[in-house]
């Protein structure tokens, strides 16, 4: 099971699209991500957000004039996501289980984002294997970016996952580091409790 199924119960949609809604009235920069991933490839370029769960930075994406497909294993943040835009292709499945070539989706990405603390959030023991399937999903010369906590502050659960267990995984799925930052601002990595890890196929 998942850290984010037993943190949740998978039924936390409403309440997170909501808590987000409520800091973008209240001026809050809510699109940090999505800015993000723009400036790394061009409009137009396919976006495959892994683990979108109720869709905040794949729709901007898909506003910026990206090709995207979201997919989540959360029914729960899915069916907001599917409200919110349901012209846009929405999947429910298993990172650990994810096909780039199942009907709908097809790999060839040039830029795949988990955002949100996915890789905390997995279920135990199955990183390296998400890594793996997500840098399948890559283009050759695509990149693959991931934003997460790696201490309390930053976590909804104790920390696990250290950015160098990350960037090992990477590496065996064959994927070269780019960068590591600090925020989705670009801010430089200071060995903090945040990272954003830009890796290269």
């Amino acid at each position: 099971m998942s850290r984010w199924k037993e943190l949740t119960g998978e039924a936390s949609g409403e309440d997170y699209a909501a808590r987000f809604a409520s800091l973008a009235r209240s001026g809050k920069d809510v699109h940090g991500e999505a800015r993000f991933c723009a400036a790394l490839v061009p409009v137009g370029a396919r976006v495959l957000d892994a683990g979108c769960g109720t869709g905040r930075v794949m729709i901007r994406l898909a506003e910026l004039g990206y090709d995207c497909v979201g997919v989540d294993l959360d029914a729960s943040m899915l069916a907001v996501a599917r409200k919110q835009a349901p012209e846009l292709p929405w999947f429910q499945l298993d990172l650990a289980e994810f096909d780039p070539d199942l009907p709908g989706i097809a790999g060839g990405f040039d830029l795949v984002v988990a955002a949100g603390n996915i890789f905390p959030l997995l279920a135990p023991g199955t990183e390296a294997a998400v890594v793996k399937r997500l840098s399948a999903a890559l283009r050759p010369g695509g990149l693959l970016v991931a934003g997460f906590g790696l201490d309390e502050a930053h976590l909804p659960v104790p920390p696990g996952l250290t950015l160098s267990d990350y960037d090992d995984c990477c590496a065996a799925a064959g994927l070269t580091l780019v960068d590591h930052f600090a925020t989705w601002n670009a801010d430089p990595y200071d060995g903090g409790g945040y990272a954003v890890g830009v890796h290269r196929r």
